[in-house]
C-alpha cells in the first residue's frame, strides 16, 4: 500500500483514540497486518496486550504503555523425606532386600548384509520376500535391454499414469 500523508494522518488519529489494529483497518480499508507494519515503522505508542492474563481487561492508556507488576509465586520448599517402617511382612522383607540389578543390555544381533547377487548384467532385480530373512532373494530373470527388471517387474514397476483429460471425458 502506498501512505499517503493523509491515510498516515488518519492512523495515528485512530490509534491515538485507542481502536484496535482490526478496527483501523476495516475503518481505512487495509489489512490488520499493514496497520500494525505501519505503526511499527512509524515507531507508534505500544498497546498494552489484548490477553487477559488475569481476567480483568486492561484499561487503555494515553500512549504509555502499562507497566503490570505480577506477584511471582514464592518458592517451595522441598519436603523433607519420611521414612515409615513398612506395615506387612512382605514389605519388611522388600526393604531389607537389595535393590534388584539393573536388568543386562543385550546387545541386538548384527544386520544381515549380503552382497547384491547379480548373476550378470542382464538379470532382474526385483526384490522378492522380506528384507533380512533368509527367504529374501531377487528375481534372477532375463532383464530387458535398458532395465533392470523381466517382463513381468517391468510391467509392474513402469505404469504410465492416465492423463486428467481422459477422465473428464
Amino acid at each position: 500500500m502506498d501512505w499517503s500523508d493523509e491515510a498516515i494522518e488518519t492512523l495515528k488519529a485512530l490509534w491515538a483514540e485507542g481502536h484496535s489494529t482490526a478496527e483501523i483497518g476495516r475503518r481505512m480499508g487495509i489489512s490488520k497486518n499493514a496497520v500494525v507494519g505501519k505503526a511499527h515503522r512509524l515507531v507508534l505508542p505500544a498497546r498494552p496486550s489484548p490477553i487477559r492474563r488475569d481476567g480483568v481487561p486492561r484499561p487503555i492508556t494515553s500512549g504509555r504503555p502499562i507497566m503490570a507488576v505480577v506477584p511471582r509465586p514464592a518458592p517451595v520448599a522441598p519436603r523433607a523425606s519420611v521414612t515409615r517402617p513398612p506395615a506387612s511382612p512382605v514389605q519388611r522383607i522388600m526393604a531389607a532386600a537389595p535393590p534388584p540389578a539393573a536388568p543386562r543390555a543385550v546387545a541386538a544381533p548384527p544386520p544381515v548384509v549380503r552382497a547384491f547377487p547379480r548373476f550378470g548384467g542382464r538379470t532382474c532385480c526385483w526384490p522378492l520376500g522380506e528384507p533380512g530373512t533368509a527367504a529374501f532373494r531377487f528375481c534372477g530373470g532375463d532383464a530387458l535391454t535398458g532395465k533392470p527388471y523381466c517382463t513381468e517387474h517391468a510391467a509392474v514397476a513402469y505404469v504410465r499414469t492416465r492423463d486428467r483429460r481422459e477422465d473428464a471425458a
